[in-house]
């Protein structure tokens, strides 16, 4: 490829005749939707890189931005990126019809974002909508991220950034009351709460549509853990019925077409890890917008390792979420939780079923059980179903009486999985194990949750859905010389092996003084 001054398109479309190409599929991934021309043709229909060009290959189009190759690609052919490719469907060396098109209207709304100017929601409308259409590249989306990231985001940008979103995707339309859901900040390991409380509100008369991601950085997402024992893929379709049946779901929100421009937005905010607080906010509430929620209970955690480390921060993050919610009609309470240590015993996704079922079943780590219950007692109260200062009880209630775990064995069985059996000791967990002992007496006054989820994943989670850690201590905890602190499990020899590799080179749990690794036996 060769690379040309960059000449940005005139406003209006340029008036050139339309040019039908041969396809040439290229089995490259360009990280875009990026379409390949001959450099010479290209220059003589007034084509530079980096314009912008329609795709037409029967009723189907893209926008793509042009490349250029002096040798990659003859004169009347046209080369297809992966990504191009997968998106035109254009027959294998048939021709499409390439045109010019004009710059986009978004790029002087995000130079305004990035002067300091306020955008109008017509105007974020018209970026989010240009997003979906591939009119705008990564690069110019990044532009917009760093600029909200730089500038903030006022409460009108936010609110319309997020029915911008919910714009284009589909939405759940249940027409039933209540609809309930939650959210977690994210950064602690374990914390699966989300299936501890759904089951929990569907028992207690509530809807719960709960749409989860997998994990990105951590040893497991909520997708991944329920994954464990039944399918999370549903078409909506089913999804509603399942929910007006049953009262509740748990799937994958990234199989379903709900706030569709989201998954875009993730995509260049990764890269960078950017989190401007005004995207963080519509990416989070444009999904509970889009499934009905009604009432909503946000965990935020502080501490040490996790997304939010000062409690000011936290403060000022819940006050936002409730002064959004209420613009999108949506009753938000937020709660601040100590995230400085892992919830739950297990950190990875058979693990963490494991401690689910444990809960469910009456018994399971009791910080699992006591933040679900006060999330769960609070979305009642939230909702009508009990008075002020009793939910936690009814929550209690409803898991003593075996109604919640009733409740998620139905939710099992709708989504595909087989609960007649299922218990906590019923999940399979990884074959090879490796127990790692404390070589002194000490006090432990720190898990790092990152270190956790790191070894977790070195392991094999969460793609092996038995492999995790599982933790023999606690915060606090006084432990003797050769106690177990916490097993490895994996999937294979070779993981456990590269997972031990891992513990010996991070202190992952922290004693008055520092413990040192054992050694294999």
């Amino acid at each position: 490829m060769i690379k040309s001054d960059y000449k940005m398109a005139k406003e209006k479309v340029f008036a050139i005749k339309k040019l039908s190409l041969r396809v040439q599929p290229l089995d490259l991934m360009a990280g875009g939707i990026i379409v390949l021309m001959n450099a010479q043709e290209a220059h003589q229909n007034d084509i530079f890189t980096g314009y912008r060009v329609i795709v037409r290959a029967g009723k189907r189009q893209i926008t793509a931005m042009v490349d250029l190759t002096n040798d990659m690609v003859q004169p009347g052919h046209i080369g297809l990126f992966y990504e191009a490719f997968s998106e035109l469907k254009p027959d294998k060396n048939g021709f499409v019809e390439v045109e010019l098109t004009s710059r986009p209207e978004s790029i002087e709304y995000i130079k305004n974002k990035l002067d300091g100017k306020e955008n109008e929601p017509r105007q974020i409308s018209t970026i989010i909508n240009e997003v979906m259409q591939n009119r705008l590249s990564d690069g110019e989306m990044t532009a917009y991220m760093t600029a909200c990231y730089i500038r903030g985001m006022s409460d009108n940008e936010v609110v319309g950034l997020t029915d911008a979103i919910v714009k284009t995707g589909q939405k759940f339309e249940l027409k039933r009351s209540p609809i309930l859901d939650k959210h977690c900040i994210g950064g602690v390991a374990g914390n699966r709460t989300t299936m501890v409380i759904v089951p929990i509100m569907a028992a207690a008369g509530c809807y719960m549509p709960k749409t989860s991601s997998r994990a990105i950085t951590s040893a497991a997402g909520t997708a991944d853990t329920m994954e464990t024992l039944c399918p999370v893929t549903l078409p909506i379709d089913e999804m509603v019925a399942q929910v007006r049946k049953i009262g509740a779901c748990v799937v994958w929100g990234g199989a379903i077409n709900l706030a569709a421009a989201d998954d875009k937005m993730i995509k260049v905010r990764n890269p960078l890890s950017l989190d401007p607080k005004g995207v963080l906010l519509a990416s989070i509430l444009a999904k509970k917008k889009s499934v009905g929620a009604q009432y909503c209970i946000i965990d935020i955690p502080v501490g040490r390792g996790v997304k939010v480390q000062d409690v000011h921060e936290a403060r000022s993050l819940a006050k936002d979420f409730i002064n959004i919610g209420k613009r999108l009609d949506i009753k938000i309470e937020a709660i601040i939780t100590n995230g400085e240590n892992p919830i739950g015993r297990g950190i990875g996704p058979a693990l963490e079923c494991r401690d689910v079922l444990g809960v469910l079943e009456g018994d399971g780590p009791a910080d699992l059980r006591d933040k679900s219950c006060q999330m769960a007692g609070t979305l009642m109260e939230q909702a009508g179903k009990c008075r002020k200062g009793e939910g936690h009880a009814i929550a209690q209630k409803l898991i003593t009486n075996g109604k919640a775990l009733s409740k998620f064995k139905q939710i099992v069985e709708a989504q595909g999985g087989d609960a007649r059996k299922l218990n906590a000791r019923s999940v399979p967990i990884g074959s090879h194990k490796y127990s790692f002992k404390a070589v002194r007496a000490g006090r432990i006054s720190h898990l790092d949750n990152k270190m956790l989820s790191r070894l977790a994943r070195a392991a094999g989670a969460p793609s092996d859905k038995g492999a995790g850690v599982y933790l023999h201590c606690n915060h606090g905890d006084m432990v003797r010389p050769g106690e177990t602190l916490l097993d490895i499990y994996a999937e294979s020899e070779s993981k456990l092996d590269l997972a031990i590799k891992v513990l010996g080179s991070y202190e992952a749990i922290e004693m008055e003084k520092v413990v040192l690794d054992s050694l294999r036996e």
